[in-house]
């Protein structure tokens, strides 16, 4: 079954579309990662699916209610984690999961079981009659996890959901999220930078200028690299590149370090030919360091959209992008 249905989904502001008639399925119990560089579209479409913005045009149903006449039923069925703070400061920690509790009808014998489960896995049981103000930025990321998970939802969207936190945390984190996942058959709608992270998905879509552009499990993904990963420090890239194109009729590319990058199946065998290469002849180019590995989810993620996705800071026109967004 689908829990998340997206037909031809579009959203325009004015002249400039965000999403651009994207189309894809999410199923239930499913880990589905959403990725792509800052104005790609991501957040628009996550706002549309949780009636945060509304469609320009397309289809797309939540829990099997549609995101324009079922509003209300919609968010009933999520859970939200976002990257913009949510929390009341003046409310202490436990009351600001009570008044969740309240807003999605949670008992009160359950509230106070699951709200202690999940402030312990948070690691915030003792600053839970704190007031929110006082509580550091790692430790509000950690409220507002627990908060959305309090009612259970049918699907839970996790937009940069670790972001701020320390390593042991982000994986009690997701340790507790894998193990929810597998006893309530919780769906998982997941943004992140790390990479790490996105490994954990069954599939991942990757959308880039409002299209999507790739949309496979981990693996299927790592097959475009055509094999392994090499990458080469020389005195001179760009002779280097032709020469490698001129003797193996390859293309490099250039890496976000200005390394040349070569894919290629058993690529052991190949580095001492392209070593050979590039030292022999009248004019030599001196290799610095070469690396071999197998593809990774950042090396599928730069191929396709010529960015990397830790990239912190966005253009201006993304920038206003998102202000756009987030006015709307």
């Amino acid at each position: 079954m689908n829990i998340i249905e997206v037909r031809e989904l579009v959203k325009r502001y004015g002249d400039f579309t965000a999403v651009n008639g994207i189309s894809f399925e999410v199923y239930e119990g499913e880990l589905f990662g959403f990725l792509g560089p800052n104005g790609a579209g991501k957040s628009t479409t996550i706002n549309m699916l949780c009636t945060l913005s509304r469609p320009t045009s397309g289809h797309a149903t939540v829990n099997g209610y549609d995101v324009r006449r079922e509003p209300d039923a919609v968010r009933q069925s999520l859970g939200l984690i976002f990257q913009d703070p949510s929390l009341d400061e003046r409310l202490t920690g436990w009351e600001n999961l009570r008044f969740h509790a309240l807003l999605y009808n949670v008992p009160g014998a359950v509230f106070e079981q699951r709200a202690r489960e999940l402030l312990e896995m948070v690691e915030l049981t003792d600053k839970a009659r704190a007031l929110v103000r006082t509580y550091s930025g790692g430790m509000r990321r950690r409220l507002e996890i627990a908060r959305g998970l309090l009612h259970h939802p049918a699907v839970l969207f996790l937009d940069e959901p670790t972001i701020g936190l320390d390593p042991q945390t982000r994986r009690h984190i997701w340790e507790y999220l894998i193990n929810l996942r597998g006893q309530v058959g919780l769906t998982m709608f997941l943004t992140t930078h790390y990479m790490e992270e996105a490994e954990n998905a069954d599939r991942i879509a990757i959308i880039d200028h409002g299209d999507i552009i790739a949309l496979d499990t981990p693996a299927g993904l790592k097959s475009l690299m055509g094999g392994d990963i090499i990458s080469v420090r020389t005195d001179d890239n760009a002779r280097a590149a032709a020469r490698l194109a001129e003797a193996y009729a390859i293309e490099p590319r250039t890496g976000p370090e200005g390394q040349l990058i070569i894919e290629t199946a058993h690529g052991d065998q190949f580095i001492p030919q392209i070593v050979s290469a590039l030292a022999n002849g009248d004019t030599p180019v001196f290799v610095q360091a070469v690396d071999l590995r197998r593809p990774t989810l950042e090396d599928v993620f730069i191929k396709l959209t010529g960015r990397a996705i830790r990239e912190e800071e966005a253009s201006a026109r993304d920038q206003m992008r998102g202000q756009m967004g987030r006015r709307r």
